[in-house]
Parts: structure tokens; C-alpha cells; sequence
């Protein structure tokens, strides 16, 4: 289970400014705590992947503003938890529990079973995201597309790449001109997608 510490290390925070550093901290500890005891389908601890997304974000798409990979770190939080989202709120500001609010499908918002129209509204909220909440919604993908082949579930498979195919792919390269962090994540993306498929031949 990645700790406290390990957190604030894969965020660098020890480089930030205050107050950023302050908040870098905050942000490790809502993470460890929402995303505590929570598992992903492959049966690994559920932290390790918003942790690997921060990497993604850092190593591979050049991002270095603080902001961003809190927000990259606790991108998963309200889907997780929804009701966390007054404690990340109070300890984050309302700022950022809204633009995580603007990464999280609705009916995890609400709490509810998904719904078949769910998935199109889905896919309508991420497009219409910022740029800055769409790359990490990139780097997401990223991680998720390299540990596809550890998920159980065949079915998930193939809806991963069908929404990659119609959605995250064809936006990511529409994006790829807003900013370097944007055109990195389109070349990895569509690079670890062509790998994924050439090796499924």
C-alpha cells in the first residue's frame, strides 16, 4: 500500500513554493485516507494508480505546476468517494472539489447504478473539459491503457478501447495543438495504443 510519505515523494512537493508545499501535503493525506482500502479490478491497492498518474504527468508530459498534480492525484477521488468531496473542500477549497466534480461521471456524483445513457453523457462531459482537466484525464487514460492487460474482465477491454477509439483518442489529438503537456499525451496515448493493438494481432 503506498503511504503518506510515498506520496508526497512521487508529488516533489519538498520543490514547491509555500504555500503550494502546504497544500502538496494536504493533498497526500486526503489521498491515503479516501483512497484507502479501495482496490482496483486487477487487485492492486487503488492509490497506486492516481500515484502512477502524477508520474505519468511529471515524467512523460513535462508538467511542474503543483496544482496539477494534486489535481492529478485526487482525480479519481469523488468516483471513489463522493462523499468526501466536503473534506476535500474544506481542506482544498471549493475550486478544486469543482473542477473535480468536472472529471466524475454522474452517476457516481449521484451515487446511483450506471445507467445505459450514462456513458454518452459521460463522454459529452469530457468534452467539454478545460484543458487542464482533459490532460489529466489523458494521463488516466495512459495508465489505464498500460494496465489493461492485468484487468480480469475481457468485457472491460473492449470498452476501454471502444471509448478510447471514439472519444479520448480523436480529442487528444485535437488537443495536441493547445500546449506541449497536451501534444505529449497524444503521442504516448496513440503510441501505447497502436502497441496494444499490434500485439493483439
Amino acid at each position: 500500500m503506498t503511504s503518506t510519505p510515498a506520496v508526497k515523494d512521487q508529488l516533489g512537493f519538498k520543490d514547491w513554493p509555500e504555500p503550494e508545499r502546504e497544500r502538496g501535503r494536504l493533498a497526500a493525506t486526503l489521498a491515503t485516507t479516501i483512497y484507502a482500502g479501495h482496490v482496483r479490478d486487477q487487485g492492486t491497492p487503488y492509490i497506486n494508480h492516481p500515484v502512477r498518474v502524477v508520474t505519468i504527468l511529471k515524467n512523460e508530459l513535462g508538467v511542474t505546476d503543483p496544482e496539477l498534480l494534486i489535481l492529478g492525484l485526487l482525480h479519481d477521488a469523488l468516483e471513489i468517494s463522493p462523499s468526501a468531496e466536503p473534506l476535500i473542500a474544506s481542506r482544498l477549497g471549493p475550486a478544486l472539489t469543482q473542477r473535480l466534480r468536472s472529471m466524475t461521471p454522474d452517476h457516481r456524483l449521484e451515487q446511483r447504478p450506471k445507467q445505459p445513457q450514462d456513458s454518452d453523457v459521460w463522454h459529452s462531459k469530457i468534452r467539454s473539459l478545460g484543458p487542464e482537466e482533459l490532460l489529466v484525464r489523458l494521463a488516466d487514460r495512459i495508465d489505464n491503457l498500460r494496465d489493461l492487460r492485468h484487468s480480469p474482465d475481457p468485457d472491460r477491454r473492449t470498452r476501454f478501447l471502444n471509448s478510447l477509439t471514439s472519444t479520448y483518442l480523436p480529442l487528444a489529438e485535437e488537443s495536441r495543438v493547445a500546449s506541449a503537456p497536451l501534444r505529449a499525451a497524444y503521442e504516448v496515448l496513440h503510441t501505447e495504443y497502436q502497441q496494444q493493438t499490434e500485439a493483439d494481432r
